[in-house]
This record gives C-alpha cells, structure tokens and sequence, in this order.
C-alpha cells in the first residue's frame, strides 16, 4: 500500500476521529469573512455541554477575567471567535478516548502530554510581543494528533512502533515511516486539511518537528509553528529519560527562535508545571504529579551521578541526594507559596485581585452559614477617575490607584480583604460586621481618602470616593447567591453617586437606602 491509498485508508476509517457536530460547524462557520460574534453564540450554545465547560474555564485563571461571564454570547464577545473555536476543539478532542482492544499505546499519557504541550505553546507565546495567543493553544494540543489516529486506526502495528522505538532501533519518526511509509506529522495534517482547519492550525501539525521546513510568508503561522516546537522540547523535559539534553536543547532554540531572553526562559521554565496542573482541573484530566524542571533535572544529576560507583560511595551519595532534593523540595514550596500569593494579587496596586475576591468571598459566607454570622460588603468607586486620567494622565492615574488601595488597607483590620474589582473600583469583605459598624467603616475610609494627599514628589493629588454598603447573614436567606450581596452593594454605589459622589450608601432594600 502506497502512502496515498494509506492515507485514503485513514480518511475512510470508521475508526478515525469524527468531529462533534458544533465543532464541525464552527469550522465551517469560522472560515467564512461574513461570520459575526453573535452567530458563533448562537452555534456554541445549541451544545449545552460543550457551553459549560467553556464558561467554566473562562471563569478561571486560565483566563483571570475581572468580571463574571454569565452567557455564552458573552464569553464569545470578551474571549472572540479565535479562543472560542480553540476551546470548542480543546473540548472536543479530549473526550476521544482509545479502542476496547488492548494496545501499548498509552491514551490517557498521550493527552497528558498534548496537554502539556498546549500549556506550554501558550506560556511561551504570551513572551512574544505583539504574538496572538488565542490559537497557540489548540494548535500545541494537537500538534501529534496523527499519533493518535495511526494508533487508534491500526493499534497492532502501532504497538510495533512503539517496540522499535523501546528497543531503540529508530526515535519515533523513523519508527512509523519504517513501519507504514510515513509519519505521523503527514497523517495528522491530511487529517486536519479534511476537517477544513484553517493554515495556522494545520502547518504546526506538519513542522512541529521541523519549524525550517515552513516555507510560508504568514509571520503569526510562523511564529506559532515555532512556538509549538519548543513546546515538544519543554514536555520532553517533563516526560523524557533525558531531560537535560532537551532542556539544553530549548534553552538554545528558544533564544534563536524567538528571542526570548534569559529571564523569559527562566520564568517559563519555572511556571510550566504549575500551569500543567491547573489546566488539568480545567479541561477534566487528572493530573497526579507535576514535579518542576529543576526538580526534574535534580534527579536527573542524581542518577548520573550514581553511574559506576561502588557500593559504599553509592550510599554515602544517595544519602546526600535525600537531603538535598529534602532541601529542594522544602524550596520549591516556597517558591510555590509565593507564586501562589502572586496570582491572588492585583499586578498593579498589590491588594488583592478580583478572583481572589470571589474565592475568599465563598469561604467568608461559608464560614457565616455555620456560625450563623452578619457579612458585609464595601463596593467603592474612586470618583470622576477618567477626567482624572485624562487630566494628569495614566502615569499618575496608576500612582493614585496604587496609594488609594494602600490607604484602604492602612485603615482596615488585619482580616478584612481588600480586593480590586476591576479598573477603578475596589471592594472590601467585612467578616462579622454588621450594617452600622460597616457604615462606620466604610466612613472612616471616605475620610481618609478625602484627606490623603498622594505625593509623587511632583505634585500632589486628591480625591475622593463613593461607598455603596450591603450586608446580610447568609443563614437567614433561603438559597443565598454571594451575587446578589454584590448586587447589592452595587446599586447603593450607584445611589451614592447619583446623590453627589463622595458618600456612603448602605442597601436596605429595594425601596429604602440608608445613608451615613
């Protein structure tokens, strides 16, 4: 069999992978110049499965959005049609599971890996200024879907892959070209040109192995053809009995390739497993171990070093390999922690950040329910902030934001969270506070702020605030929603303003509001 009637053979399989009907549509539909936002919406949302997996992940800090995404329509207009179509994908194609019959082919490895590699084409991306990323991540997910299909399709001679490559007679190229005449790189990509992929999904499948073999004037294919390559060689640190020579390998190409600093490297090698991991919470795989390229490299020096050494020397050396990888572990915990609080923090202001927000909100309003407890709310807006802006300009705009979220916590207890709520609004839980300490709370922090003068060393600025109040005991209040105390600390910040700015406004009901 030729590799033309092999390659037939694949496409009219029952055995290949068939492409839900909303992704197959989106396709379609996304190839088309007259395609609108809300068409994409209305596609999406026929797929009630599909349509939730997407608002959970764009809820997360895989995206990190400010506000909550309710809707599919509205997920569409914030993410856009590129990210959209890349989840629907993601989603579609790790639902595809292995044959019934007993193969060598390790499925569940094998989307750990695509996995992997679609975090790590995204990390690498997002250090490319001006590179899109809505797309590197479907594009790194399926860069080895011929794998999958040859495996799937002809599970016997794959698993004589597989051996071949165990026995290291051949790497994995040489393997399947032995063994049907071609490798999975021409397999994936005919497969993907038959599902109507647009050039920068189906070129990064072609030359994941060999981004000199794109020959293409497109600068973003380009650019994600290489970004998937290094994404093979970061997962083949992760993965790999020699991780060392891959991670040489990256750092190298990574620098060549697309100029990544030192330091970019540094930082993209030090996030992979933490973002590995969290994307698995995601996208529904369970990730059980994600150790860290330093970690991972550690051991790898062990082993070396333990290559040829009597048995004494041996045991005097794996008894100083314990206490450091002890000592290294106890560093990348912290190291961990304090990545940890880097992603609950507002980059710019330090308080912080609107998912934290809504995490530590949940557990306040747990913690109320059980002790039967009063929770309150300050929503607070600073006032007249964009002629600010336009007037003194977005230099000192930040500098005001960043000395207006330190005078709220200088004037807070030590428990109360003060978070960012998205441009210039802030947000303050009161734990065990009732509606008058709330008010005075939320009036000592008007003051403060009234009277802060916020010197640059250039000058000094002043501004003020409005406070919208609300509170509630949660275990009062049959099927309390956290949102709607948000709401309603909301809308007394909009009486607030609408009463001359600069005030306190507490929510008592919808007919009532109590001012300071």
């Amino acid at each position: 069999m030729n590799t033309q009637e092999l390659l037939q053979t694949i496409l009219k399989s029952n055995e290949l992978p068939t492409l839900p009907t909303v992704a197959s549509q989106l396709i379609t539909l996304t190839s088309r110049e007259d395609t609108t936002l809300a068409d994409i919406g209305n596609l999406v949302a026929q797929d009630i499965a599909i349509s939730s997996k997407i608002l959970k992940v764009s809820n997360s800090a895989f995206y990190s959005f400010p506000q909550q995404i309710g809707s599919i329509k509205q997920a569409v207009s914030i993410l856009g049609i590129n990210a959209v179509r890349s989840l629907v994908l993601s989603f579609s194609f790790l639902t595809i599971k292995g044959n019934k019959q007993e193969s060598r082919f390790d499925f569940k490895k094998f989307w750990e890996r695509s996995l992997a590699s679609a975090v790590a084409a995204r990390l690498i991306l997002e250090n490319v200024k001006g590179a899109d990323t809505e797309q590197i991540f479907i594009s790194g997910l399926l860069q080895n879907l011929g794998e999958l299909i040859l495996a799937k399709i002809f599970p016997e001679k794959y698993d004589q892959v597989i051996a071949a490559v165990e026995d290291k007679q051949y790497d994995l190229l040489g393997a399947e070209e032995s063994i049907f005449g071609l490798n999975h790189t021409i397999v994936g990509t005919e497969t993907a040109k038959s599902w109507g992929f647009p050039d920068i999904l189906i070129e990064p499948i072609l030359h994941h192995h060999n981004p000199a073999g794109y020959k293409g004037k497109d600068p973003a294919v380009q650019t994600t053809v290489r970004a998937v390559y290094l994404s093979d060689l970061l997962v083949n640190i992760l993965f790999s009995e020699k991780p060392e020579k891959y991670h040489q390998q990256f750092r190298k190409e990574a620098s060549k390739l697309l100029h990544l600093t030192s330091e970019e490297i540094e930082n993209i090698l030090e996030q992979v497993h933490i973002k590995f991991k969290e994307a698995g919470t995601y996208f529904n795989l369970n990730i059980k171990s994600a150790k860290s390229v330093q970690e991972i490299l550690q051991e790898a020096n062990i082993k070396l070093g333990l290559i040829n050494l009597d048995y004494d020397q041996m045991n005097k050396q794996l008894i100083l390999a314990k206490i450091n990888l002890e000592n290294l572990t106890k560093e990348l915990e912290d190291k961990n922690k304090f990545l940890d609080n880097l992603a609950n923090l507002d980059g710019l202001t330090g308080v912080f950040n609107h998912r934290y927000f809504q995490s530590s909100l949940e557990q306040e309003i747990s913690r109320c329910m059980r002790n039967n407890s009063t929770i309150s709310l300050l929503m607070l807006d600073i006032d007249f902030f964009k002629k600010f802006n336009d007037t003194y300009g977005h230099l000192v705009g930040d500098f005001v934001l960043t000395e207006f979220a330190a005078t709220l916590k200088d004037n807070v207890r030590k428990y109360d969270i003060v978070a960012r709520y998205g441009g210039e609004e802030f947000i303050v839980i009161l734990p065990e506070t009732n509606i008058d300490d709330a008010m005075n709370v939320a009036e000592k922090l008007r003051r403060a702020i009234e009277e802060a003068a916020f010197d640059d060393k250039r000058e000094c600025y002043n501004v003020t605030a409005s406070f919208g109040v609300s509170t509630c005991t949660p275990a009062m209040i049959d099927d309390f929603d956290k949102n709607t105390l948000i709401s309603q600390a909301d809308q007394a910040l909009y009486v607030a303003k609408e009463k001359g700015r600069n005030k306190v406004i507490a929510y008592t009901n919808k007919k009532k509001w109590y001012s300071f």
